[in-house]
């Protein structure tokens, strides 16, 4: 997710185009004897000028994203013991139950990261970046950028498949012919 800042007052910065994301800003100042001159900075955790909004958003990203992995290894785990037909039929139940509540935790996270990002553009909140990146406080306009709509869409998609894995059949019905 992004806010996608326009900066035309020549009298504040260059006249640019800058990208800040939820983990680096990128910036493209449009000088006369440069085309377009490109600035990236990654965040670190020293950064102290990130606001507090960006900072929930990346911490709550990151628990959705270890939340998402965990639950696409206990989907496989839950999927091997079917095929498999392994005889502990409320163990895997119990891992489909499990994937379809941390999806729905990760798609929770995801969507209150993208809600954050949306009011803080909205509200055309400022961040007062390093002199060095010579920015302004405030853009003259700003907007969300295309990955917040990525973002919602993935938050979506977790937010359906929880409740389909949650209200589901324990598939256990179907037996599948076991490996030796």
């Amino acid at each position: 997710m992004e806010h996608v800042w326009y900066m035309d007052d020549p009298s504040v910065s260059p006249p640019g185009l800058a990208f800040v994301g939820m983990w680096r800003v990128c910036i493209y100042h449009l000088d006369a004897n440069i085309r377009t001159a490109k600035f990236c900075h990654r965040y670190t955790y020293s950064d102290d000028f990130l606001p507090r909004d960006i900072r929930i958003s990346q911490h709550l990203l990151l628990i959705a994203t270890i939340l998402g992995f965990l639950g696409r290894g206990l989907t496989i785990l839950a999927l091997r013991n079917m095929f498999m037909g392994i005889p502990q039929r409320h163990n895997t139940c119990n891992l489909f139950v499990v994937t379809g509540l941390l999806n729905i935790i990760a798609g929770v996270l995801v969507a209150v990261a993208v809600h954050y990002n949306y009011q803080s553009v909205r509200n055309s909140q400022g961040i007062a970046f390093l002199p060095s990146f010579r920015l302004p406080f405030r853009p003259d306009s700003q907007e969300t950028g295309c990955t917040a709509l990525v973002a919602s869409v993935g938050a979506f998609l977790m937010l359906l498949s929880g409740p389909f894995l949650l209200s589901g059949q324990c598939p256990l019905g179907i037996r599948v012919h076991p490996v030796n």
